[in-house]
């Protein structure tokens, strides 16, 4: 059994509300530095940047789960995480035909730019991002584990976004792997807080990263048997064969 840290919460410069400075090499380089050994890649609505950030870790140790934070039609921010590259393909496809056909403000939101392992401008994604999808709550939870991914409610206690402000219960017929807290909030007084939350329910925590030097300040501690994956970050949530996820 070994501990990985991970922050299952970053975002790149393709999300308008994050710096530029968020590029492959330096998200690397910082999370190294900082001694995490599990990342994911989650951009608002979008993927473009998540397989070069694992690119960019290429024989670092460092492992790089790629996703998104999905907004749905319920204005909840739901963390979409897998490890195949076709998985995350087929998801944008179908997030895609959700995804309402209006252009981002640069002025107002910022850029999304889309960037090669080494940071360099590839393009910029010209949708409005940052906006509710026509996707359901729990049809994305269905369609993300078809694909074998992860799901995962983004910080449950924010006021905006977040599922417990949002809707004030936990849906009865939602099927999340964990839920992420943010990092103003312990997984103690989440219970306290929320009481219709599922008492299995894994809580953790995430940084939510817009900047460099925010990674890895709040994360998760994953024991593990095997090496990271979707598939062993599943089996600790679930507390199988003695490995188990905790905030530290």
């Amino acid at each position: 059994m070994r501990e990985y840290r991970a922050d299952l919460h970053i975002h790149t410069a393709l999300s308008a509300c994050a710096e530029v400075e968020m590029i492959p090499p330096l998200i690397v380089d910082e999370a190294l530095s900082r001694g995490l050994d599990i990342i994911a890649i989650t951009d608002h609505n979008a993927t473009g940047n998540a397989l070069a950030v694992r690119e960019a870790a290429t024989a670092t140790g460092l492992t790089v789960l790629v996703g998104m934070e999905l907004q749905t039609r319920e204005e909840v921010d739901l963390l979409c995480i897998f490890d195949s590259q076709l998985a995350l393909e087929a998801w944008q496809r179908a997030v895609d035909a959700t995804i309402p056909p209006l252009l981002n403000d640069v002025d107002r939101f910022g850029p999304q730019f889309v960037v090669d392992r080494e940071g360099n401008f590839v393009g910029e994604d010209p949708r409005l991002l940052q906006a509710p999808t026509t996707m359901g709550l729990e049809d994305a939870a269905r369609e993300v584990h078809a694909l074998g991914g992860l799901v995962i409610p983004a910080h449950i206690d924010r006021q905006h976004n977040g599922l417990m402000r949002t809707l004030g219960i936990w849906p009865p017929d939602l099927e999340a792997d964990a839920a992420e807290l943010s990092p103003n909030m312990r997984p103690s007084e989440a219970r306290r807080q929320f009481s219709t939350l599922p008492p299995a329910l894994t809580l953790i925590s995430s940084s939510d990263a817009h900047w460099l030097e925010w990674m890895g300040t709040t994360m998760t501690i994953f024991q593990l048997d095997d090496t990271p994956s979707v598939g062993a970050l599943r089996q600790a949530l679930c507390g199988e064969s003695g490995q188990r996820a905790y905030v530290p």
